[in-house]
């Protein structure tokens, strides 16, 4: 059974030094911290690689985050991996539970979570599955 969660959050992202291999690509590192409100109450740690042109509205993303809180009620932890991409300001994103990374009642846990950005607030829309609590 599919279920739906929504809420907001907030998201604070910290700049990273780049590694020196990499000093000179114009690949972005930052850190990610988050706090969920709504159907999900939790906390994320993650990183980001990121490059583009803020100038013409175009990047690209790929970030992981480790999600620790309570969805629908079962508490646990979960993995979450983003690929995303700006073409002049229009957003194109996916954003996915990774397979087998649900711990405690989240075991089991698949799904995928639309972001949503307006007039500069995230919000979130969670489809996700579940395995029957035993």
């Amino acid at each position: 059974m599919t279920h739906h969660a929504s809420g907001s959050f907030e998201v604070k992202l910290t700049p990273q030094q780049p590694e020196a291999a990499v000093a000179d690509s114009g690949i972005g590192r930052l850190l990610s911290d988050k706090q969920f409100h709504g159907d999900l109450e939790a906390t994320s740690k993650g990183q980001m690689l990121a490059y583009g042109d803020p100038a013409q509205g175009s990047a690209g993303y790929v970030a992981m985050e480790k999600v620790t809180g309570t969805l629908g009620g079962r508490t646990g932890t979960f993995a979450l991996q983003h690929a995303g991409t700006m073409d002049r300001g229009a957003f194109e994103m996916s954003v996915k539970v990774v397979p087998g990374s649900g711990t405690g009642q989240l075991a089991g846990l698949a799904g995928s979570m639309n972001i949503i950005i307006e007039g500069g607030k995230h919000s979130y829309a969670f489809e996700y599955t579940l395995p029957e609590a035993p």
